[in-house]
């Protein structure tokens, strides 16, 4: 198990001790274009203890099932991840259990089965209450969103393929930082997937530079070989460029 994800955006970390539950989840989320990070419930606390704050700043939720001291793990986590959304996904909830997980911090208690289309729906609405992505992301021209909208660019919604839409994200979450091609494979793939060749990045950024430049009039990406890329902030016209 790898417990640093440097690089990684957009993770949904999922805490069970039942391998064959953290991976039908963490199937479910690639389908939807999210990457995941699974641990063992025993995993958890030190891997808050070591992780960057880059890091947890990307991690998008927490999903709590089962194994150890779970109504002790919200206060672990509220530590270092004060208001990242945290969800417990309970096998045969009940009130008092429910009522316990509500009073150590958590933001839902969702009963399994629950379709990650809707876990991804309930983040976002918490999102909303705490006031993080309500209006989105912004720079230059282009907006986005974390909840499954389709980004805005040049005034207009821009409906993009949800891999490009994801590197999108992050790359505008990064404005005017330079980011690697492993870290928005990860970001949109997940840390440990073997299973696709990192060379696809290339691919999605070339699709997606080009969507951009037919919309705005110039590409407002900046690509330098073995270093990154860059999605560059200040620019918000045709003029602007050129000027």
């Amino acid at each position: 198990m790898h417990l640093i994800i440097s690089g990684v955006g957009f993770v949904f970390v999922i805490i069970d001790d039942r391998e064959i539950v953290t991976a039908g989840y963490a199937s479910a989320f690639e389908r939807e274009g999210y990457a995941t990070l699974e641990l063992h419930s025993q995993e958890l606390a030190d891997w808050l203890s070591v992780a960057p704050h880059s890091d947890l700043e990307a991690v998008e939720g927490f999903l709590l099932g089962a194994g150890g001291d779970r109504t002790g793990f919200p206060a672990i986590i509220r530590k270092r991840c004060a208001e990242t959304p945290l969800i417990v996904l309970e096998d045969q909830p009940n009130l008092e259990v429910t009522l316990e997980f509500f009073t150590a911090g958590v933001d839902d208690v969702l009963r399994k089965p629950v379709h990650v289309k809707e876990i991804l729906a309930r983040i976002g609405a918490i999102r909303r209450r705490h006031l993080i992505e309500d209006k989105g992301v912004e720079t230059g021209p282009i907006q986005v969103f974390f909840d499954g909208r389709d980004p805005i660019v040049g005034g207009e919604d821009m409906v993009l393929p949800r891999r490009e839409r994801r590197i999108l994200e992050y790359l505008v979450r990064n404005a005017g930082r330079r980011v690697t091609k492993s870290q928005l494979f990860n970001a949109v793939y997940g840390v440990m997937n073997e299973e696709v060749d990192e060379c696809v990045v290339e691919s999605h950024i070339s699709k997606l530079r080009k969507e951009l430049r037919t919309r705005l009039g110039f590409d407002p990406g900046e690509c330098t070989r073995y270093i990154g890329y860059m999605l560059k902030t200040g620019i918000s016209s045709k003029a602007e460029l050129k000027d």
